[in-house]
């Protein structure tokens, strides 16, 4: 049979034969694809905002923490307190060479900036040029502190998006300009406009970024630091490294290898691998939900095409007699299957991507959209449905003989 304009009437006149039976199911077929890829775009939208809260933060990073011992160890008593310092950082890039970035970090809370007679809360952090790597910072203005700064000791800064909004609310380029952080002024030499939500010491956007080599001297740490933050080379998962690296520390402060609570060891590879195992588990129940809903009205498909085939049982008789080929009938059924299929599926993707689209104008952090060959694919899947679901009344209709439509009529 050839798909010509008396094939799409045949087909058209049949489906509104049995309007009532082709909308219910037909309804069934668009809720169902509708729902599967509202679900998909809206979780692939909603994983972008969260994702949002990682910006700029290695995935592949531990952050070491020194806390009071809970074991006693070698004679020390167990609540002893103890502090990370500069020969440990030393250590660990020594001893683990699996490690690529092993940096310190250090804080102060509560300070105040200033500029004219504007001021603002803000957090004090002391870092050396490679914390890039672990915070990634989103210059908008003049650079990040770099080796020169720290190994002289210069008196810079880079501000948060929020501190410079604060103290230069006409905008514009503050390079250049001193700022006064308690007694102490420095000169901003950047503007970090890092938006994430997750921090280290303080919110990115409240932080003014000082030398680590000033800031030890500044707030009399000496070679104290308050944590340490190492990042994997590619390759390394760092919860294979997390041992060694309570060893080493541990090995020097005297303290138990099993005192996991005196090394608090935050490992962000567990949290992402977290996060990215709750998506897929996510979408593994949308397709689940969709797919089972789909099916359903594929199978009241397949019955509204088998009770119509019993009610053209004469019609499909005369056909037959009159020269019709079994393949022929064949070919009637199952394009009438897969036109009911495709129509209502394709009303639900049209209607699922209006309604992304307009979720994504409400929502303007993330994207809530299907990729175009998402919607091919669903469509292509409503093609074969419909060649499934229209395959057992056509082979039905195909064995109808015309003397026994006319025994039956």
């Amino acid at each position: 049979m050839r798909w010509d304009i008396d094939t799409f009437t045949e087909i058209t006149d049949s489906l509104l034969r049995n309007k009532s039976r082709s909308l219910l199911t037909g309804f069934g077929i668009f809720w169902g694809i509708f729902m599967l890829l509202f679900l998909l775009g809206g979780g692939d939208g909603f994983k972008q905002v969260l994702s949002r809260n990682f910006d700029g933060f290695a995935t592949n990073t531990m952050i070491i923490v020194a806390e009071r011992t809970t074991k006693p160890y070698k004679g020390f008593r167990e609540g002893r307190s103890w502090d990370l310092t500069l020969s440990d950082v030393e250590r660990l890039r020594s001893m683990i060479p699996e490690l690529e970035v092993v940096t310190p970090s250090m804080g102060r809370w509560d300070q105040t900036a200033m500029y004219d007679s504007r001021s603002i809360s803000c957090n004090v952090k002391g870092v050396f040029a490679d914390y890039a790597a672990i915070e990634e910072p989103r210059i908008r203005y003049g650079r990040f502190l770099n080796e020169t700064d720290c190994l002289q000791e210069r008196k810079v800064c880079v501000i948060g998006k929020r501190i410079y909004e604060r103290l230069f609310p006409e905008g514009g380029d503050p390079c250049g300009a001193f700022i006064q952080v308690g007694s102490l002024y420095f000169q901003v030499v950047g503007v970090d406009f890092n938006a994430g939500n997750i921090s280290i010491q303080g919110s990115a956007e409240e932080s003014v970024i000082i030398p680590m080599p000033l800031a030890q001297k500044i707030f009399r740490m000496g070679n104290t630091v308050h944590l340490i933050c190492v990042t994997g080379r590619s390759g390394i998962r760092m919860s294979d490294v997390e041992p060694r690296v309570r060893q080493v520390v541990s090995r020097q402060h005297s303290l138990d290898p099993k005192d996991k609570q005196a090394i608090m060891v935050v490992n962000t590879e567990q949290l992402f691998s977290l996060v990215d195992n709750l998506f897929t588990g996510l979408n593994i129940l949308i397709l689940l939900i969709g797919l089972g809903t789909i099916l359903a009205g594929a199978i009241g498909v397949s019955n509204i095409m088998m009770v119509t085939v019993k009610e053209r049982t004469t019609e499909i008789g005369i056909r037959r007699a009159i020269g019709a080929t079994p393949n022929q009938v064949l070919m009637q059924i199952i394009l009438e299957s897969i036109t009911l299929t495709l129509v209502a599926g394709s009303s639900g993707i049209v209607f699922s991507v209006l309604l992304l689209e307009g979720l994504s104008k409400i929502v303007t952090e993330a994207n809530f959209q299907i990729t175009f060959w998402t919607a091919i694919a669903a469509a292509a899947f409503l093609a074969l449905l419909g060649v499934a679901a229209g395959l057992a009344p056509a082979l039905r209709a195909m064995r109808i003989k015309p003397v026994d439509a006319m025994r039956d009529e």
